[in-house]
């Protein structure tokens, strides 16, 4: 099996598309396509079908991009550790990120530690929280960054420290609505992109849908917030994401927000082994959060 041709199937799935996938690692699509059907033969698999103006995973293809996280994982740590060999080793700050923090959210609270006095090298982890929480009772990450609080009864020692919140707010591809979209009016039967049911926001948005007797039809549910993001540039649909966040996500994604939703509030909470933190990039790392959403 080529591992070239693994990250390159990786890279479509998290991409949503070949084209996307293409542009990203700067490759042909033809070429992209070719690698992914040689890979099918070599697995005896059909990995992807036609989804819109995408591509969806099979159950294989699910199958296979649990293994691809592994393998590529396992392989971007060998190169770097035998690439390092000769140098002096720096202290690690090891971190997790649950599928639904939005990416640009993450960098903004860690892009400072990359320029504390004391050089750190950071290893982020990204997974569903349970799994995150797990390494960090084994002591193999530092912190967890979440969008809940660490469950209540769990045989694990952690503490909570909240990062901050923001209101939420909905965003589109300026081909799904008119100019002056009547909020939240338009979301009535309009096509939706939401957090799937592992998202703590996603039942507060449920319960201020039925609340303002809103439908909308539901075209997809992700676990991860960056993927959903991708589909409603493709103009699949209206996706929500935090409102402090809003200038990133329409620049990033070439959207607009239509509305703001001050009743729904998306929090961020830092988990960590220690109550009181005296890592000095984890503290840089709460600073670096009021100046992104504010804390408590």
């Amino acid at each position: 099996m080529n591992l070239r041709h693994l990250r390159n199937f990786w890279t479509v799935a998290r991409m949503g598309g070949v084209a996307r996938a293409a542009e990203r690692l700067a490759l042909t699509p033809q070429t992209i396509s070719g690698q992914l059907r040689q890979l099918e033969e070599d697995l005896g698999a059909v990995l992807f079908r036609p989804a819109g103006r995408g591509l969806e995973l099979t159950e294989a293809g699910r199958m296979a991009l649990s293994y691809a996280d592994e393998i590529l994982q396992l392989g971007d740590e060998m190169k770097s550790t035998l690439g390092a060999r000769r140098q002096q080793p720096l202290p690690v700050l090891r971190v997790g990120i649950t599928d639904v923090v939005p990416k640009s959210f993450a960098y903004r609270l860690l892009a400072p530690v990359g320029k504390l006095p004391e050089p750190v090298r950071l290893v982020c982890r990204e997974g569903p929280i349970d799994l995150l929480l797990g390494e960090l009772a084994l002591h193999r990450l530092d912190m967890v960054v979440a969008d809940r609080q660490m469950p209540p009864g769990l045989a694990i020692k952690g503490h909570n420290h909240k990062l901050g919140e923001s209101a939420l707010a909905f965003f589109a591809w300026a081909g799904l609505i008119k100019d002056e979209p009547d909020f939240p009016a338009c979301l009535d039967g309009a096509p939706l992109l939401l957090p799937g049911s592992g998202a703590a926001v996603r039942s507060r948005i449920d319960q201020w849908l039925n609340e303002q007797r809103l439908t909308p039809r539901l075209m997809g549910e992700f676990d991860d917030g960056a993927l959903m993001k991708a589909f409603g540039q493709a103009g699949a649909g209206i996706f929500p994401g935090p409102a402090q966040l809003a200038d990133e996500i329409c620049r990033h994604y070439d959207v607009r927000s239509i509305g703001e939703v001050s009743e729904i509030r998306e929090a961020f909470w830092l988990i960590s082994a220690e109550r009181r933190v005296t890592h000095p990039a984890i503290r840089t790392v709460l600073e670096s959060a009021r100046a992104v959403l504010g804390s408590d």
